[in-house]
């Protein structure tokens, strides 16, 4: 089968290709997936480049441990192990798994759910990681509670179109916070109000917010914090920066300042799990969540899709198709 295969950490057009491999074998707990997209997030180009450092142990210290890259997969159940009893041949399913940049991936049972039937395969490849992250960031590190003002930095990105849908969902006033070439997809995907942060800038606002959500990670702590009401909450997710730490080193501050003062200064790591993922099956089915597309690759173009997320400014999702 195709598959993007990494041998060694670097910039992604240096180090991934698209190769001939051996199609995964099943083992009795598995389901193989005859992938029909793949969507790339942040945390992709974090694993190619191999940062940060702390990581490596984890991941691989001189190379990558899993030779194929991706996680978020969408398409329909080739073959299941002999203790697999939720899914049969044929299947539409959507979720996560390792190596999921090619035509087929394992997954474990309870990292897929079914695909409902109104949404592509595209759309579907895009919903597990960062609509993770924008749930358990927004309702469980963020505590947020309905008629709450959210801001949300980086409302334009592959988090923070989720993110939005979600803080409305559980009832929350939002505020986006975007570039201009944005400003109408945000604002059409259910923000309250929308920034435009070329033109203004929201900490020179009056306005005070219940909780922030930042995905962007190049404000300072100081910034976010004047905007925030006494006892809300910062809730950092991810950042740029050297390849030790990336925005690790602000978020440690924010961390080590947060017992000192009122407000409460949060980082998070998504985890995967099947109670949310089949609860984001539920958002996706009803419509109240729907992906925004930035652009679509074809599998032989998957390192430059994964470049596209590499350089950041995304409008919604990346996603390729297999």
């Amino acid at each position: 089968m195709k598959a993007i295969v990494q041998r060694e950490y670097g910039a992604p057009l240096d180090v991934l290709s698209v190769q001939e491999v051996d199609k995964p074998a099943v083992t009795p707990d598995k389901v193989l997936v005859r992938v029909r997209a793949v969507a790339a997030h942040a945390g992709d180009w974090g694993m190619v480049r191999g940062v940060p450092y702390l990581v490596r142990p984890s991941i691989g210290l001189i190379k990558p441990k899993n030779g194929i890259v991706g996680t978020d997969i969408a398409g329909l159940v080739e073959e299941v192990g002999e203790n697999v009893n939720r899914f049969q041949p044929g299947d539409e399913v959507f979720g996560t798994c390792t190596g999921g940049c090619g035509e087929y991936a394992c997954a474990a049972e309870t990292e897929l759910v079914p695909k409902p039937p109104n949404v592509s395969f595209e759309q579907a490849a895009a919903i597990p990681t960062s609509a993770f992250t924008a749930l358990q960031g927004l309702r469980d590190t963020g505590e947020l509670q309905p008629g709450q003002k959210v801001l949300i930095v980086g409302a334009s990105g592959g988090v923070g179109t989720f993110a939005v849908r979600i803080a409305k969902a559980l009832g929350a006033e939002v505020t986006g916070v975007c570039s201009s070439k944005n400003v109408e997809m945000v604002r059409s995907i259910g923000a309250d109000h929308v920034i435009d942060y070329t033109q203004e800038d929201f900490s020179k606002t009056s306005s005070r917010y219940d909780l922030i959500l930042d995905m962007a990670g190049n404000r300072p702590l100081s910034v976010l914090r004047s905007v925030l009401h006494r006892n809300g909450i910062l809730v950092l997710v991810g950042g740029r920066g050297g390849p030790w730490l990336l925005g690790m080193g602000r978020t440690m501050r924010g961390l080590l300042l947060s017992p000192f003062v009122s407000q409460r200064i949060r980082f998070f790591v998504s985890t995967r799990n099947e109670e949310d993922l089949t609860y984001l099956k539920q958002l996706l089915e009803d419509g109240t969540i729907t992906p925004v597309i930035d652009t679509e690759y074809v599998l032989d173009e998957g390192p430059a899709a994964i470049d596209h997320v590499d350089r950041g400014h995304t409008s919604g999702k990346v996603v390729i198709r297999v």
